[in-house]
């Protein structure tokens, strides 16, 4: 199946959906669980992907030490920034026009600039853990891109790879793509499923962005979604 969707504007996750950092990131959980004589197995570094570092911290430690282990945390990623552009991730974001894509993400703002200064990406809009007040799954920081574009919620597209990102998402009132990089299509709920960025392709159109997604790894057949302007859907 091969289908068309028209939006205004596309938000992305940054770790697991543009660029790869999971070995950076769980080998900054290790030695962060190590030096808090957390035993291993004591929490799933995987499952922390999407979510803010304090929310994940707040579930392990007593209060009184989560203040002082987030800033750890985040000292630990900010000097372990080795992370690639996945595939289609270029293309994708070449194709864009600057002012209708921003970088939603649940890292620091430190980290954040950090990794996408490692493969060479300059977002125009980036809401990272620093600007919101409530981190994912609540609606909050893709909301508070779409207003940074100027752009309704209804009319965004986004694209992540984690659970927590895509309830998020579902929370704004926005389409979204799942891409199975990170987690299983299984546990992933999203308008579309796609095995990376890859599968996406984008075409600037004058009523907005058309994005044309090759076969979805799900989802009903000969099915039309609707994002913003209209819709197009063949076979």
């Amino acid at each position: 199946m091969h289908e068309s969707v028209w939006v205004q504007a596309v938000l992305f996750d940054n770790d697991g959906t543009l660029v790869d950092s999971t070995a950076a990131i769980l080998r900054c959980w290790t030695r962060w669980g190590e030096e808090h004589g957390l035993p291993p197995g004591s929490f799933d570094a995987v499952e922390a992907f999407g979510r803010p570092v304090t929310e994940v911290v707040s579930e392990v430690l007593p209060a009184e030490r989560v203040a002082a282990a987030v800033r750890r945390y985040e000292d630990l990623e900010a000097e372990d920034v080795d992370c690639v552009l996945l595939p289609g991730a270029a293309e994708i974001l070449r194709a864009l026009p600057s002012g209708r894509w921003a970088v939603v993400t649940s890292a620091s703002r430190r980290t954040a600039v950090a990794r996408l200064r490692q493969v060479g990406v300059e977002a125009p809009v980036l809401v990272t853990a620093d600007d919101v007040s409530r981190g994912k799954p609540d609606p909050e920081p893709f909301l508070a891109a779409a207003a940074r574009l100027g752009v309704a919620p209804a009319d965004c597209l986004v694209v992540e790879d984690a659970p927590a990102g895509l309830r998020s998402a579902r929370a704004a009132g926005m389409g979204t793509v799942a891409v199975t990089t990170t987690h299983h299509a299984s546990l992933l709920t999203a308008d579309l499923l796609v095995t990376g960025l890859d599968a996406l392709r984008v075409r600037c159109e004058p009523a907005g962005l058309t994005i044309d997604t090759a076969p979805a790894l799900g989802g009903p057949p000969e099915r039309s979604v609707v994002y913003g302007t209209s819709t197009s859907s063949s076979l």
